[in-house]
């Protein structure tokens, strides 16, 4: 088992992988989302990071729940019942079609029946779950980095969250960007949201309802080609993009209207705690202070 908290993950070597595991977290996010009663900004669809990988949280299907975890330490995928029935499908290399097929059998087989929209969202190539056999791949040691990764991330951001009164997400994992995330709010509303590429907008609009302040971790691609942590402010104040931020190396990314801060200067800094620490508070002053925020009221004091 790896034992380095911040491991290498270079986008090259592992974006197959990454591209198949981006789906397959999508068709069981998809299954929770379809299950799940609506909760505001969508946390009701959402993964959270275990001390093994990562897990669904219980989901209802008529009187009782059952539950999805992905585990990386034994590259397993497991399905509990609260009737204490238990399935389990292999983590290996295999199609995206193949997963989904075995994900319903699996799920028929606990009595639970579910239909799902099976085109991806938030990703270009739009190929149905049940007839994408191009994204194929999984390698045991990069899933486990990128896990190990979101632990220690998790980690950090539930410190960070703990400084904050107010409204709060919780620290959890999006399928559809594939990213971690937490996000603070003012408590003010927030102009509609304009939409991203490839999601239905009245997702972003019920996302974005209200004023925030948002970080996460990444593994890279588009205009970001490696792993980073990020943040953002929606609506974006005034003055945000120009406020001097911490520590040496972080940036405004024009294009993705984001400051990020690369996760190998996180990795290789002598305090990793203390370094990302360091962009999540001034990122977020950045926000608050460019937007006014009652920081009196929302902050642990």
């Amino acid at each position: 088992m790896m034992t380095n908290l911040w491991p290498e993950l270079p986008l090259e070597k592992w974006k197959d992988t990454y591209n198949t595991l981006h789906m397959w977290t999508q068709i069981i996010g998809k299954i929770r989302l379809v299950l799940s009663p609506f909760v505001n900004h969508w946390w009701n669809t959402t993964f959270y990071v275990t001390p093994r990988g990562l897990t669904t949280s219980s989901i209802p299907f008529n009187n009782q729940y059952f539950q999805v975890d992905f585990d990386f330490i034994a590259h397993q995928m497991i399905i509990e019942t609260t009737g204490g029935h238990t399935k389990t499908i292999a983590l290996r290399p295999c199609s995206v079609a193949e997963f989904y097929k075995e994900t319903l059998a699996a799920l028929g087989s606990l009595g639970i029946s579910v239909t799902i929209w099976t085109t991806p969202v938030e990703v270009n190539d739009r190929t149905p779950f049940e007839e994408d056999y191009k994204h194929s791949s999984y390698d045991t040691e990069y899933a486990q980095r990128f896990w190990r990764i979101l632990v220690q991330a998790s980690r950090i951001f539930t410190i960070f969250r703990s400084r904050f009164t107010g409204k709060a997400s919780p620290v959890h994992f999006f399928w559809g960007a594939f990213d971690l995330a937490a996000t603070r709010f003012s408590g003010r509303f927030a102009p509609p949201h304009p939409g991203v590429p490839n999601c239905g907008r009245f997702v972003m609009v019920d996302a974005y309802s209200h004023e925030l302040s948002s970080c996460g971790f990444w593994p890279g691609g588009g205009p970001i080609d490696e792993p980073a942590f990020y943040a953002y402010a929606y609506p974006e104040p005034k003055g945000f993009k120009d406020f001097p931020i911490h520590p040496e190396g972080a940036f405004y990314q024009k294009e993705m209207s984001e400051f990020i801060l690369p996760y190998d200067l996180v990795r290789t800094a002598k305090s990793p705690d203390d370094f990302l620490l360091s962009f999540l508070q001034s990122t977020y002053e950045a926000a608050a202070i460019n937007a006014k925020w009652d920081r009196q009221a929302l902050e642990r004091q």
